[in-house]
């Protein structure tokens, strides 16, 4: 079974000597668009279960990316924000007027953008690379920001390897989907400043967020950014053990002459997805990346305690952001993980490896990853939040596997939803191409990502013993409300699940 990008699985490696297919541009288009289900989705309650064939990027890790035209050269800072240039004023993430007529209804005034977040915090953004080498850690942080101290906007793609990346999962020549996904979405910023300066003064909680398979760390903005108007400082971590499409370090370049600049010796290392080979099982595969995630998830937590504690850390990215006003600034007791899809199995394995984190939060789990001995280690509260149209019985299942501990344990399913109703991408198709490439479900793309906002902000309070006003959305962690099921809407047999293998 192979699952994963934004909770689908990838295509499959090609046996030895057998040239890869590749697609025409229509099919191109289409093939980054589109979200078909794979054969282990419920597309209804009463599906039949079977092994998912491989799906497009999209239905996998967590969205599409675009590329934000970033330079390549160390010095220009290759992990790019927006645009350089004079504030235009304030305005969302969004399309191009070309991607618009593309992509949306027949109206191409409608301008599709990446939600603002509805909390009292003003959102800035910025990205942490330290220790140049693959051992290091590197995400993107969102947090609460002061006003006035940058008017430019965040990128949500800023590499075009990223969009090579995504080429190469989706078996489409390079140049062929480097250009389509540019056309597309190469014009989309989330509604976050960029290397904006942290507001200080205050004691925040702190999430640590992974992404799904063949995604990376800008694909969630949506919900990082509503998480961090709300008072959170968020961690968005870019996975190395190639279940990303793209991400790279930087590895020294012993040819180079030494010069007055370090990291003028040092040379980009682009990691790209690793597909499953021919008969190559999955589940071995997929525990060893898990293992690697969750290092890295608890590598970030370290890292972003450090600089809580005053130690000064050296960013390989030449950004502008003073990282010195985050001293004092988070609440080492109020710390929790939360992720979509193989980032939420990242999330249960992280909670069963360290207690710093109080709580977790898993969106569209796919438990596939997670071996039989963590089932009796989290001993942490954990809220599921499902969509209604990527489940199966036997994923259910292992679900809850995880009740037997004792400790508080959540399910809602949100109606109308899709796997991709999580991942940024949702919000950036027009309603017919959403519709027939499984972008989006039957409900609006923002109330699905409301309730699932809402509901994790209310189970945060709870359990993080926040002095805030999201227990007003209580009710939807109980499963009440229009749009809310309380647990699944799968069919379980009532026989106990079988071990995993």
């Amino acid at each position: 079974m192979e699952r994963l990008f934004i909770g689908f699985p990838a295509p499959r490696g090609r046996g030895r000597g057998t040239r890869p297919r590749r697609k025409s541009a229509r099919r191109a288009v289409q093939g980054a668009l589109q979200v078909p289900p794979s054969r282990g989705e419920q597309v209804g309650v009463r599906q039949k279960e079977k092994q998912p064939r491989s799906r497009s990027l999209l239905t996998r890790g967590s969205g599409l990316p675009q590329d934000g035209g970033g330079q390549a050269q160390l010095p220009r800072g290759p992990a790019g924000g927006g645009p350089r240039g004079r504030c235009q004023g304030r305005r969302a993430g969004g399309l191009s007027v070309n991607a618009q007529k593309e992509m949306g209804s027949m109206s191409s005034a409608k301008f599709y953008s990446i939600p603002e977040g509805k909390g009292p915090y003003s959102v800035g953004c910025t990205d942490l690379m330290t220790d140049h080498t693959i051992q290091g850690s590197f995400f993107r942080l969102y947090y609460p920001s002061q006003n006035g101290t940058s008017c430019e906007e965040t990128k949500w793609i800023p590499r075009k390897e990223y969009y090579r990346g995504l080429s190469d999962f989706l078996n489409v020549y390079r140049m062929l989907g480097e250009t389509v996904f540019q056309y597309y979405v190469g014009s989309v910023t989330c509604p976050a400043k960029w290397n904006a300066a942290f507001k200080p003064g205050e004691k925040y909680p702190l999430i640590i967020f992974s992404h799904g398979l063949g995604a990376f760390r800008t694909i969630y903005s949506a919900i990082c950014i509503e998480m961090a108007s709300r008072g959170f400082i968020v961690a968005a971590v870019e996975h190395r053990d190639k279940s990303s499409s793209a991400t790279y370090y930087y590895k020294e370049n012993p040819v180079s002459e030494a010069r007055e600049e370090v990291t003028e010796n040092w040379e980009e290392e682009w990691i790209y997805y690793r597909k499953l080979r021919q008969g190559e099982q999955e589940f071995p595969l997929r525990h060893q990346q898990l293992q690697q995630r969750t290092e890295e998830s608890i590598k970030a937590l370290d890292l972003i305690l450090d600089i809580n504690s005053g130690k000064h850390v050296v960013n390989v990215l030449p950004l502008n952001f003073d990282w010195t006003l985050l001293k004092g600034s988070i609440d080492s007791d109020r710390i929790a993980v939360m992720g979509h899809s193989f980032g939420a199995a990242t999330a249960i394995e992280t909670l069963s490896k360290e207690a710093r984190f109080k709580c977790g939060i898993a969106l569209d789990a796919w438990m596939l990853p997670l071996d039989d001995q963590v089932y009796s280690r989290v001993h942490q509260p954990l809220l599921f939040i499902n969509s209604e149209k990527f489940q199966w019985a036997s994923n259910v299942l292992k679900m809850k596997k995880l009740y037997s501990t004792g400790t508080e344990r959540k399910m809602i399913t949100i109606k109308g939803s899709v796997h991709q109703s999580f991942p940024d991408f949702t919000f950036l198709a027009g309603t017919f191409v959403g519709k027939i490439f499984k972008l989006k479900g039957e409900i609006d793309p923002n109330i699905a990502i409301d309730i699932s906002n809402k509901a994790s902000l209310a189970f945060l309070q709870k359990h993080l013993g926040l002095e805030k006003d999201f227990d007003q959305w209580d009710a939807l962690v109980d499963g009440e409300g229009h749009n809310v099921i309380l647990g699944t809407n799968i069919d379980l047999p009532s026989t106990q699940p079988e071990p995993l293998e």
